[in-house]
């Protein structure tokens, strides 16, 4: 099942995106509450779905799925090619930094080049939303604590993000963590290794890859975050970034006003937001 939160009539909801069509899930609250009763809600939401109906995609504005996650993680240097580029070696153990909330975009909304900055950046990442989650997950158990999956956008400010040994503040701009647009469930989407992603500047194929490449896999990145917090419904995990970003071309090229970045992943569909200079 794909499922959105979408806002339409001035009212933001959830719904069930079939075919060009969505529907209105019913369900009160907002994703993350859905996502949290979603045993008991999902057979109602599948005859929804079977029922068809509903109101054209392109009639209604689409939201972050999940707009304000408690958790947003992402792990870096976990795709061998982007490691190479970057100029480090393999991490042994695995990297993370955090992205601040107020970074959610929506996923076709503009993306913001922050006041005194010229070095910000894409990266195309399957991202998973937490399900049932819990702690100390073991990997062979990972699978059953997601809930779905959609398509992410590590927008980076390079300058801020090599400032200091720590990652996040450069990660955390205001609408640098487009997502969407939708979460396609597990059951669904079925292995999330293995998915072709890529993603586009003005159509220009900056990255291609594939997610079998991970250097440490989606149920690795489960077990190792799960064994220092509890992971909760709706938290959202940024899985890597391949190579090909604009900082390790030569000459480097960043993101400028009124460039178009496209990210896609088989299975589950694209985003796409045009760079705009704050004002």
């Amino acid at each position: 099942m794909k499922l959105c939160t979408y806002t339409a009539d001035g009212r933001t909801r959830t719904g069930i995106v079939v075919g060009d069509n969505v529907i209105d899930s019913g369900v009160a609250g907002t994703m993350t509450d859905l996502i949290r009763d979603w045993d008991a809600l999902k057979p109602q939401l599948e005859a929804k779905a079977a029922a068809g109906g509903g109101v054209p995609l392109a009639s209604v504005k689409l939201e972050a799925p999940v707009q304000r996650p408690g958790k947003i993680f992402a792990i870096g240097l976990n795709y061998a090619d982007h490691i190479a580029e970057s100029n480090m070696g393999t991490p042994e153990r695995q990297v993370w930094f955090t992205k601040a909330q107020t970074s959610v975009n929506a996923p076709h909304d503009p993306i913001l080049i922050a006041r005194g900055t010229m070095t910000n950046d894409y990266e195309v990442e399957l991202v998973a939303v937490v399900g049932k989650g819990g702690k100390h997950i073991a990997a062979a158990d990972a699978p059953a604590a997601i809930f779905g999956y959609c398509v992410g956008n590590d927008v980076t400010e390079r300058m801020s993000q090599h400032a200091t040994p720590q990652w996040s503040f450069g990660k955390s701009f205001d609408t640098h963590a487009p997502l969407g647009p939708w979460i396609v469930t597990t059951d669904e989407l079925g292995d999330p290794h293995g998915r072709g992603l890529r993603c586009f500047v003005n159509g220009e194929k900056r990255q291609d890859s594939n997610t079998q490449h991970l250097v440490f896999n989606v149920w690795q990145q489960i077990e190792r975050l799960s064994s220092g917090m509890t992971l909760e419904p709706g938290d959202v995990i940024f899985t890597g970034t391949p190579g090909g970003i604009g900082a390790a071309m030569d000459p480097r090229r960043f993101l400028q006003p009124g460039d178009v970045v496209r990210c896609e992943i088989d299975g589950i569909g694209a985003i796409e937001g045009v760079m705009r200079a704050e004002t």
